[in-house]
């Protein structure tokens, strides 16, 4: 959750290693965008790389989950069946 938007969790199925080889790589990816800076066609390159990451990571792409819920990546969790649970929990705290 972040700025009320539901955001989707990493691949809980990835080993470790697995895991840890996607997060080194969207790391590397995402300085390499920061680096980019001016120049278009290394910017768009480093883009890809950082979303072929994310989408090994399960971030984004196809969803990773097999109970057929559906996918409210970005959703403001609001507008979401999560809206009650979301309230509850923030209750608590």
């Amino acid at each position: 959750m972040v700025r009320g938007r539901l955001w989707r969790a990493s691949n809980p199925n990835l080993s470790e290693e697995e895991r840890q080889q996607f997060v080194n790589e969207l790391m590397d990816a995402r300085r390499a965008v920061r680096d980019a800076k001016g120049d278009e066609a290394a910017t768009k390159a480093a883009r890809a790389r950082v979303n072929s990451a994310k989408v090994a990571l399960g971030e984004r792409g196809p969803v990773w989950w097999t109970d057929g819920a559906p996918d409210y990546n970005r959703f403001l969790v609001k507008n979401t069946p999560y809206a009650d649970w979301w309230t509850a929990k923030n209750d608590q705290n």
